[in-house]
């Protein structure tokens, strides 16, 4: 992993980034950050608020975030957890009406390559 390259860590207020959350850890390099470099072609940039009708839309959408896997030391999401999200899948529940609230401070800047900043800052938990 010594030549993965981490992108600047800023947000997408132009600020250091905040890390996301560490319980459980998140991230692309699982780091509690939503850091991102060229090899996390998901885009694990934005750092949500988990709710329930978020997790049970994601696992309909075939990612479930809730069930655990012990095997890779994955407790599960439950509601209230703060999670790197992939910037597409945001986008995608942000399109059918379930877009969890979002982190400003804790979202990578590469997020709005895929998100515009408008729509994340309607969804914000630390600027509303």
């Amino acid at each position: 992993m010594n030549d993965i390259e981490k992108e600047a860590s800023v947000n997408v207020l132009g600020e250091p980034l905040v890390a996301c959350g560490d319980n459980p850890v998140t991230g692309f390099f699982r780091d509690g950050s939503c850091n991102t470099c060229e090899q996390d072609v998901g885009s694990h940039t934005v750092c949500i608020e988990a709710s329930r009708d978020f997790l049970e839309y994601s696992r309909f959408k075939g990612n479930d975030l809730s069930t655990p896997l012990p095997e890779f030391g994955f407790p599960g999401l439950r509601p209230g957890d703060a999670w790197c999200l992939c910037a597409a899948r945001w986008l995608q529940a942000y399109e059918d009406k379930m877009a969890p609230r979002v982190h400003l401070t804790r979202t990578h800047k590469k997020a709005l390559e895929i998100v515009p900043f408008e729509l994340l800052r309607k969804f914000a938990v630390d600027l509303n």
